[in-house]
């Protein structure tokens, strides 16, 4: 066979060898499909008092787009529904919140494959009671002595472990009953106030008063990681990470805004650094 026609044969066949190769490649994987993400919880999830308000959400519920749901959603490119609402308890996982804002629960399904949430501080009125009390009894005193401590006692932590702590866990059950694939991570709250040393003029509270509401909050935190530990749900301990970023810390570095003389609307809940804060500590404990 002459030479030119040889090479012309070996070019031919060289062709098809890589059509056919081409042909037994796979087409590039389809990227998969974005998790499917649902937030539930009170105003520490829905970011209550931080503008700007999320459009798609009831504004009786006062959620920002600048929650942590909002900002871990972003992060890890996930379809998010945001159900938190401002002023929830346990309760309002299951039932109407408000007209037009249904039980929360009803947001999950099988397909849900994350869920955070922050739960159990609305409960009986349990904190917020503490602080208004504990507020208007430090007023009393100007700020001297012990008398919310004197006055309730036990009364607030008990409520926390009889009530709230039983109340967390069924919940922790019936999402994961709800949505069996999901990863369940529930945030503890970040610290209100500090450990010893507190600021009358922003939050008006005893000076003896403030170890004890420390304490109560502890004890909050503790019945939800105890929760979270009975139910294979994830706790987000939030303990380390806000020490010294409480109400009493200066503007610019605390992620809590005080009773008085705060930025947000609504005080004694996270600012903008707070909701940052809460959103890095959920993706580092998931891994994300």
């Amino acid at each position: 066979m002459p030479l030119a026609p040889r090479r012309r044969l070996a070019a031919a066949l060289a062709s098809a060898t890589v059509l056919v190769a081409g042909c037994l490649v796979p087409a590039a994987a389809a990227a998969p499909p974005p998790e499917e993400y649902v937030a539930l919880g009170d105003s520490y999830s829905a970011g209550s008092g931080i503008l700007p308000l999320a459009p798609d959400a009831r504004p009786v519920c006062l959620q920002s787009t600048r929650n942590y749901p909002h900002l871990v959603a972003d992060r890890i490119g996930a379809d998010l529904t945001d159900v938190s609402c401002s002023g929830a308890e346990t309760g309002d996982l299951y039932r109407n919140q408000h007209l037009f804002v249904p039980a929360q629960l009803d947001a999950l399904t099988s397909k849900t494959d994350v869920v955070t949430l922050t739960i159990g501080g609305n409960d009986n009125s349990t904190f917020i009671s503490a602080i208004l009390k504990c507020g208007s009894l430090g007023a009393l005193t100007v700020g001297f002595g012990s008398p919310c401590k004197n006055t309730y006692g036990s009364h607030f932590t008990d409520q926390v472990e009889q009530v709230t702590y039983p109340a967390v866990r069924q919940a922790l059950l019936d999402i994961q009953e709800r949505a069996p694939k999901a990863e369940v991570a529930i945030v503890g709250y970040p610290w209100i106030v500090p450990a010893e040393k507190g600021c009358f003029a922003k939050m008006s509270i005893a000076q003896g008063d403030i170890p004890y509401l420390r304490d109560l909050q502890a004890t909050l935190n503790g019945v939800i990681e105890q929760a979270a530990a009975e139910t294979g749900a994830t706790f987000v301990d939030m303990a380390e990470r806000s020490e010294g970023r409480d109400a009493c810390a200066p503007y610019g570095e605390r992620w809590i805004e005080p009773i008085l003389f705060g930025t947000n609307v609504v005080p004694v809940h996270p600012n903008a650094r707070g909701e940052a804060g809460m959103a890095d500590a959920v993706l580092a404990t998931l891994g994300r």
